[in-house]
C-alpha cells in the first residue's frame, strides 16, 4: 500500500478533529477525499504529508511509519497545500532550484528543467512568481511537489480560485502526473472527482462516512448495500417498505415510486410484499447513485425525500 492509515485520531484544543480513521490507498490510484468544510480533510492530508503530528493510530507511507521515521518519508511524498506557499519575490527557476537543493535532488538542473517542461512553465520560468497568474502559481506549486519524484502526491484543493480554463488545464496536468504515482486529492468540486479519480472517500465530522469504489458507477455504498428503484401500481407508505427485512433506508419520490437501500439482496421480499398488499409491483431495478446524491446523503442526517 502507498498509504495505510489505522485508527488515526487527532484533537486540536480539546476538539476531536479526526476520529478512528482507517484508510488504504493502493499504488497507482488517484483517490478523491471529499467532505464539507470542517470535515477534517486538510488535517488528514497534513498528517499524511508529515506536516502535522497526530495523537494515536498508525500512518504509513510506502511501508514507512511517518511518525517514527519522518525523514525516510520526506522524498516519498509530494505535498501541495490548499494555500500554496511560495516565495513570490523569487524567480520561478530560482525557486525550483532552491527547493531542489532542500530535497538534495540528484541531477538538480536536469530535474528542474524536466518539471518546467512537464507542468507548462517553459514561457514563464524567467518571471518572478509574483508576476504569475493564479493558475501558473499552482503549476509552480505542483512542480515543487514533484521535485523529489515522489511515489505519493498529496493535493489539497488544487484548483481553488482558478478560472474554468485554468481548472481544466490543472486537471489535465494532475491526470498526466498521476499516471505513474499515487495521488490523494481533496476538492469541493464533485465533477473533478469524476474526471480524475477512480475511488473516493467522504469525510464528515472527522469520520469516514462513505467509501466509493467506482465514482462513475456507484451501485453500492459502504457495506455493499443494494439500492433498488421500486414502482407500485397503487400508493404505498414508506413505513411499510421499512418493515421489509434488510431495508435500511427508504427515499420517497412520490406515493408510488421509491428508492430503497438494503444491506442484503431482498428483491424476493418486495415481490412478497406486493402480493400481501395486493399492490402490483410494476418496476424493480438496481440503480446507480450519483456522486452528488451519495455526498448529500452521507453528510446530512435524516434525509428521507428525494
Amino acid at each position: 500500500m502507498s498509504i495505510s492509515i489505522s485508527h488515526l485520531t487527532k484533537e486540536i484544543d480539546g476538539v476531536s478533529i479526526l476520529k478512528d480513521i482507517n484508510l488504504e490507498v493502493r499504488s497507482g490510484e488517484v483517490v478523491g477525499l471529499l467532505g464539507p468544510n470542517g470535515a477534517g480533510k486538510t488535517t488528514l492530508m497534513k498528517i499524511i504529508a508529515n506536516a502535522l503530528d497526530y495523537d494515536s493510530g498508525l500512518v504509513q507511507v510506502c511501508g514507512v511509519d511517518t511518525h517514527r521515521t519522518p525523514m525516510l518519508t520526506m522524498g516519498k511524498i509530494g505535498y501541495l497545500p490548499e494555500h500554496n506557499p511560495l516565495y513570490e519575490d523569487m524567480y520561478v527557476l530560482e525557486y525550483l532550484t532552491f527547493i531542489s537543493d532542500i530535497y538534495h535532488v540528484p541531477a538538480s538542473k536536469k530535474r528542474v528543467s524536466e518539471l518546467i517542461q512537464l507542468v507548462g512553465l517553459k514561457r514563464e520560468y524567467k518571471k518572478r512568481i509574483s508576476e504569475l497568474s493564479k493558475g501558473y502559481k499552482q503549476r509552480v506549486g505542483l512542480a515543487q511537489a514533484l521535485l523529489p519524484d515522489p511515489e505519493v502526491l498529496i493535493l489539497d484543493e488544487p484548483t481553488t480560485g482558478l478560472d474554468p480554463n485554468q481548472m481544466v488545464e490543472i486537471r489535465e496536468l494532475i491526470k498526466e502526473v498521476g499516471k505513474n504515482r499515487t495521488v490523494l486529492l481533496s476538492t469541493h468540486i464533485l465533477q473533478e472527482v469524476k474526471e480524475m479519480c477512480s475511488r473516493a472517500v467522504i469525510l464528515h465530522e472527522g469520520k469516514i462516512v462513505a467509501r466509493i469504489d467506482d465514482v462513475n458507477d456507484i451501485q453500492y455504498l459502504n457495506e455493499k448495500n443494494v439500492r433498488l428503484f421500486l414502482e407500485f401500481r397503487n400508493p404505498i407508505s414508506a413505513a411499510d417498505l421499512l418493515k421489509v427485512p434488510g431495508v435500511e433506508k427508504v427515499f420517497e419520490v412520490d406515493a408510488n415510486h421509491f428508492h430503497v437501500e438494503s444491506r442484503i439482496d431482498n428483491r424476493e421480499n418486495f415481490f412478497n410484499l406486493a402480493v400481501v398488499y395486493k399492490n402490483p409491483l410494476l418496476t424493480m431495478r438496481t440503480i446507480s447513485r450519483t456522486l452528488e446524491e451519495v455526498f448529500r446523503e452521507s453528510t446530512h442526517t435524516n434525509v428521507r425525500k428525494i
